[in-house]
């Protein structure tokens, strides 16, 4: 997939994660392949290690994926929330979900990008763009040590968190979010751990999650990941590597440590646009992960998704003013998807990651009594709310507004 670069496409799409790939599919799927898509990344999309914990609903990935067991880890039938002093409440719904091995999702994406005709070029690195005086975007390409210019009226930014790419360039200024909230998360492979190859565990508390959570999630029947992400405030009462090791320490002193990785959490929600100029931002580098969850895999195929289709329309528009109203449409749909619901959760998080211990203690201890088959996720939020009448007034514009 190294293949030779020309000096202009139609698009060129910085960043093969799955916006990126998404995006890049979109295009060239509904452009029949005459649209000449380019997609950049210094690595190939599938070189392990991929720093996510990989779970993902079954339902939202399959509405942008077809499902495929060659890159599903495990299938699961459903959640434990573990309280601070250890309380387990079961949520159970058959086949919800996978644990995906990202590596191999990635490689089959770019597989079929590929096919669908996109350049693929997986050890150049976006470094830099200008927009010269035709309108067209153009990226300085580090390619084994030299660097080349690339050009296209359309650069779809799929980078990742940090946003990068468009630093230090006026015209992209209304882009930066400014908002990012970056947030560090660490996760160990693991093995000698007892667990539940079906099941995912989410753990609360403030000893080793503040602001955030831990989790415990299979792989396989032999390995789990675990790891943490907390509120950005914390990182520095709570490094984050040895928080875990302290975690590790005392809940799985028997764990054999395999390795350890992390990387940063794009979690803050924007008002800022996704597109100016043919400019388009997409996944983690617009902001699109859920702010509570840091959920981001959907995310990033649905914002792909729009972007993909967006771009295609503003290469076909006839005058400036129709490609501004598609850069704003580009905004309007993903604000309808999931940006409006993503912006009551930002609002939301604060007093969410307030909820003290004993709150989630008293919370699960209700939750235990209740008959597994009765247990719904909205119905063990809301237990969790009503445990503070004061956090449940805090949240109210979240819960009471749809």
């Amino acid at each position: 997939m190294a293949q030779n670069l020309a000096k202009e496409y139609d698009v060129v799409v910085c960043g093969a994660g799955p916006a990126g790939l998404n995006a890049a599919y979109t295009l060239c799927s509904i452009s029949d392949g005459q649209c000449r898509v380019a997609i950049l990344d210094k690595k190939e999309p599938w070189r392990e290690p991929v720093s996510c914990a990989e779970a993902v609903s079954k339902k939202a990935l399959e509405q942008f994926w077809p499902s495929n067991e060659a890159w599903i880890r495990q299938h699961l039938d459903g959640v434990y929330f573990t309280s601070p002093d250890g309380t387990k409440v079961d949520f159970t719904q058959d086949d919800c979900g996978y644990i995906l091995n990202r590596a191999l999702f990635h490689r089959e994406m770019a597989e079929n990008v590929e096919k669908k005709g996109a350049f693929c070029h997986f050890s150049a690195e976006c470094k830099s763009l200008f927009r010269d005086a035709e309108g067209f975007w153009n990226v300085d390409v580090c390619v084994d040590g030299v660097t080349s210019s690339v050009r296209a009226p359309v650069i779809v930014d799929a980078t990742g968190p940090g946003a990068k790419l468009t630093q230090g360039v006026p015209l992209l200024e209304a882009l930066e979010a400014g908002d990012t909230d970056l947030e560090p998360a660490i996760f160990a492979i693991v093995e000698n751990v007892e667990h539940n190859p079906r099941h995912i565990e989410l753990l609360f508390g403030n000893k080793y999650f503040p602001g955030g959570y831990g989790w415990v999630f299979p792989r396989d029947n032999n390995t789990v990941n675990i790891g943490l992400v907390n509120g950005r405030k914390f990182l520095r009462t709570h490094s984050p590597r040895a928080i875990l090791q302290q975690f590790l320490a005392e809940h799985y002193p028997s764990a054999v440590v395999k390795s350890i990785h992390g990387g940063a959490i794009a979690c803050g929600q924007s008002l800022k646009p996704l597109a100016v100029a043919g400019f388009f931002k997409s996944g983690d580098a617009a902001s699109c992960v859920n702010p509570i969850s840091r959920s981001g895999i959907v995310e990033a195929l649905d914002s792909g998704h729009i972007v993909g289709e967006c771009a295609w329309k503003w290469l076909n528009a006839n005058s400036t003013t129709e490609k501004e109203s598609i850069e704003a449409e580009t905004y309007a749909r993903w604000m309808k998807v999931q940006g409006n619901t993503h912006l009551r959760l930002c609002k939301a998080k604060l007093a969410f990651s307030s909820i003290q211990d004993c709150h989630f203690d008293k919370a699960a201890h209700k939750l235990a009594r209740i008959p597994q088959k009765k247990r719904t996720l909205f119905r063990i939020f809301f237990t969790v709310l009503c445990t503070s009448p004061s956090l449940l007034w805090k949240m109210r514009s979240f819960v009471f507004v749809r």
